[in-house]
Parts: structure tokens; C-alpha cells; sequence
């Protein structure tokens, strides 16, 4: 979403960065624990601090990553911030980035691997009015259609082509700011939105007509993962090349452990991690952060198969396949070629679960169930 917003940006970024430093030797990393002292480890995050990053902070507040003997700095992102390649550049530890933005820069040289794919399901929307008609792609016909760009277009694109529409004529394309205001003042007919967020944003407004908040009634929801255009999206990658330490694995697969305990605590005390994510300075109100909880607990669970963070190949492939297959307004895919070498592996996370399953932890979430959030206007 937001964070990555320069997707223009992450290949040329990606490029000169790697050409720079790319040749310098790695540094061995300590075994952790091993002295008795934590390691210090650096996580980089794509976006401010909010919901969506819920599980590292509470890993953090709650002692989690201390347990497993490392100390853990959260990151915050940022508009300019591309976190696969502070990763790669050696300026952090392991980071936070969507698939197919993270491959994009993997394929301009990012030594990179998802190690663990925290969100197992795309939170990305399309939403119109309900009275327009349109509740599938095939139904952006001829309409003005609001997408972010910068990468994060590729469901709406790969979603219309499926549907038999020509993105570049069959629609009229608007670049839409991060949040709604196109939508609710009618100069577009369907906007872009995560559930977590923007999508919050709509629930959150007055309608004039009424003078009461606008419900979700009044709305209908493209999801990209019933047209079956949805693309991966929140992983935790580590370094490519340190993955050959034996040092960094141990610590990786302590880092995940840590990690999922964090997730499966947020599950199980949702208000819980709201209060810690607005302490933790989050520009967002109460209730929208509570919302923004909520639906992200349903990307990560119920976590199918073995458990929460594993790579599901299926999705991967769905991922892949859209970024070297479908174009966007400019012709431009994501990837020119299917990614080469370690693009992402699960032995660590499923070395992770395994630990945290020792320890008691629920890694499948198979009896969550969602809450019911009332937003109040604004989201305060």
C-alpha cells in the first residue's frame, strides 16, 4: 500500500545502492545469546508504526524476542524508505516489504529471501458506491477507475485482464491519492483500499445526507482474492547471502519463533495490541487501529497447513505468474523473468513453528474468529 509508495523508484534505487555495496564482504553474524547478552537486531517495517505491524510490537512490549536472547529495534518506514533494500544494503537485519515489490528489486540484484509470509492473504480492495452496479472487475467497463500506482496496481490490472477488459482503453484510469476523498466526492467510480485502512476511512465519514456515519451498506467490495488476482503481500525477508551463516540461521529461526508468538498474541488480546500500537505513537485513533487489528488478524489467520508464515506455493506461483504476465497502464510487469536463486524458503519458519508449538503456542488459529468493530468518525 503507502509504504513503498516510490515503486517508480525501488529499481533505480535498488540498482545504485547494490552496485555500491553489493561487492562488500558480510559480516559474520554472532551466535545469539551465545555471551549471554542479547543481540541486537534491526527490523525494518514499510510504513509508520500501526495495526499492520502489530505482532512485532507486541513481540517486542511482551518480551518475546528477550526470550529467545535478542534485542529487537522496530524500524519505522517511511515515503522514501524501500525496505528490501535497506535490508540488502546491510542497514537492517530483516525487513518487512510485499512480494512482488520485494522481487522487483531481487531481480535488479537485492540479495534477499522471504523467510516467513506473516500475511497469507492480499488486504487489497476495490470499492464503489453500491448503487453503481459494480461488484466484480468485468464491471469497471467504461468507468473511472482510482489506483495508487507505484506498484500496488497490479491486482486491479491483472483483476481486469482476467475479466476480459484492456486496462489501457476499456477504463479510465485516475492516479488516487492514499485515502478516499475521490471516492466520496464521486469524481471516481471505484477507488483502491486496504480492508485494514482505507477501507476504514469510508466507515469512518459522515454522509451528508443523513448526518450519520456511512455504513458498509453503502458500499460495495471488488476483493482481488475472489476475482483470483490477489498477489502476496506482508513477508519477513532476511539476507541472502547470510543465510549461508549458520549464526544467522539460529538467530533467523529465533527471530521467527519470537515473531509468531507475537502474531498469536495479538490474535488472542486484539485490543490489547491496539493500546500498544497507539503508545507506540501511531497517528491513528483508537477505534480506526482497532478496526485496522481485526482485519489484519484475518490475513494471518485462521494460517492454513502447517502453520502461521509459511510459503504457500500455490500463492506463490499466483504471485509470480501476475508480475511477469500482467501490464500496467504503461506496459510495465513487475518481473521480467521468474525470480532465480533463493526467492524464498520455509525451513526456518517451519523450524519456528515447531519451537513455538513446544512452547504452546496456537501457530494455526483454526477457532479465530473476527470481532465486530464500531469505527467512529474519524477514527478516533
Amino acid at each position: 500500500m503507502r509504504r513503498n509508495r516510490i515503486f517508480a523508484s525501488i529499481v533505480t534505487a535498488s540498482a545504485l545502492i547494490l552496485t555500491a555495496c553489493g561487492t562488500a564482504d558480510t559480516p559474520s553474524t554472532p551466535a545469539p545469546g551465545a555471551s549471554g547478552a542479547l543481540t541486537p537486531i534491526k527490523l525494518q517495517l514499510q510504513w509508520f508504526f500501526q495495526a499492520q505491524f502489530a505482532g512485532y510490537i507486541a513481540a517486542v512490549d511482551q518480551g518475546f524476542y528477550k526470550e529467545q536472547g535478542l534485542d529487537v529495534e522496530l524500524i519505522e518506514g517511511g515515503v522514501d524508505i524501500v525496505p528490501q533494500t535497506v535490508l540488502a544494503t546491510g542497514k537492517a537485519d530483516y525487513a518487512i516489504a510485499w512480494v512482488p515489490k520485494a522481487l522487483a528489486s531481487r531481480e535488479q540484484g537485492a540479495g534477499i529471501t522471504d523467510v516467513g509470509q506473516i500475511f497469507a492473504r492480499s488486504g487489497t480492495y476495490q470499492v464503489a458506491w453500491k448503487d453503481s452496479g459494480i461488484t466484480k472487475a468485468a464491471d469497471l467497463k467504461g468507468k473511472k477507475v482510482g489506483n495508487w500506482g507505484f506498484g500496488n496496481e497490479f491486482e486491479l490490472f491483472a483483476g481486469m485482464t482476467k475479466a476480459g477488459l484492456d486496462p489501457g482503453k476499456d477504463v479510465t484510469l485516475v492516479q488516487q491519492q492514499f485515502d478516499m476523498q475521490a471516492l466520496l466526492k464521486k469524481e471516481i467510480d471505484a477507488a483502491q483500499a486496504m480492508s485494514y485502512n482505507e477501507y476504514a476511512q469510508l466507515l469512518e465519514a459522515k454522509n451528508p445526507a443523513t448526518g450519520q456515519l456511512y455504513t458498509a451498506d453503502d458500499f460495495s467490495i471488488i476483493d482481488w482474492k475472489t476475482e483470483g488476482s490477489s498477489m502476496l503481500q506482508d513477508a519477513v525477508w532476511a539476507n541472502t547471502e547470510k543465510l549461508n551463516d549458520p549464526n544467522y540461521q539460529a538467530q533467523t529461526v529465533k527471530f521467527l519463533t519470537a515473531t509468531i508468538k507475537g502474531w498469536a498474541f495479538c490474535r488472542d488480546n486484539a485490543e490489547k495490541c491496539r493500546d500498544l500500537v497507539v503508545a507506540k505513537g501511531s497517528k491513528l485513533g483508537k477505534s480506526h487501529q482497532l478496526w485496522q487489528m481485526n482485519e489484519v488478524n484475518k490475513l494471518v489467520w485462521p494460517a492454513a497447513g502447517a502453520g502461521i508464515g509459511v510459503i504457500d506455493d500455490a500463492a506463490w506461483k499466483q504471485t509470480v505468474d501476475i508480475s511477469q504476465t500482467t501490464k500496467n497502464q504503461t506496459g510495465d510487469t513487475v518481473l521480467k523473468a521468474a525470480p532465480a536463486g533463493l526467492a524464498y524458503t520455509n525451513d526456518y519458519i517451519n523450524q519456528a513453528i515447531e519451537q513455538a508449538k513446544a512452547a504452546g503456542v496456537d501457530v494455526t488459529g483454526s477457532a479465530f474468529q473476527p470481532a465486530t468493530v464500531t469505527l467512529t468518525e474519524g477514527g478516533a
